[in-house]
């Protein structure tokens, strides 16, 4: 039995939008400006984590664990996955990202991964807002990068 409908391109357009505002902001470092992408009382699994509830909570203990670690944070785009619900008020995008990672040597390594990210909107149209991520690194690498950057990835 198949539950589910091909979704709207411009919902799963608007996921693709969403992944490219976040990785603007991890680039940046901009943890404010990451902010608005997210539910205030989002939940998440976490690295460094089982679970974490509440944005604030989430920036403290993930975010800033992560983004100033990493350069050249860069979102699969055009392999971005979406499921929209029927009335097209909440949806799941699937998407692989790559990164620079950094050994505790400075040693630059690939730091890959895959994201599953819940959202919801008030209206159809509307910008999504995740209410839940889950983001994992592909097996064999390193879970932690050393990298010290506070700013834009050059």
């Amino acid at each position: 039995m198949k539950l589910r409908s091909e979704p709207r391109p411009d919902d799963i357009e608007a996921m693709r939008r969403w992944f490219k505002s976040l990785e603007d902001c991890v680039n940046a470092v901009d943890f404010a400006a990451g902010r608005p992408l997210f539910a205030e009382d989002m939940i998440a699994f976490g690295t460094f984590s089982d679970f974490v509830a509440e944005r604030d909570d989430v920036e403290r203990q993930q975010w800033r664990n992560v983004w100033p670690t990493i350069r050249r944070f860069h979102w699969r785009l055009a392999d971005v996955k979406g499921i929209v619900a029927n009335d097209r008020l909440s949806g799941t995008g699937l998407a692989i990202w790559d990164s620079d990672g950094f050994q505790e040597d400075g040693t630059r390594f690939d730091r890959r991964g895959r994201a599953t990210v819940a959202f919801a909107r008030q209206a159809a149209g509307d910008p999504w807002v995740a209410v839940h991520t889950h983001m994992s690194l592909f097996r064999g690498t390193p879970a932690v990068s050393h990298g010290k950057f506070s700013g834009p990835a050059g």
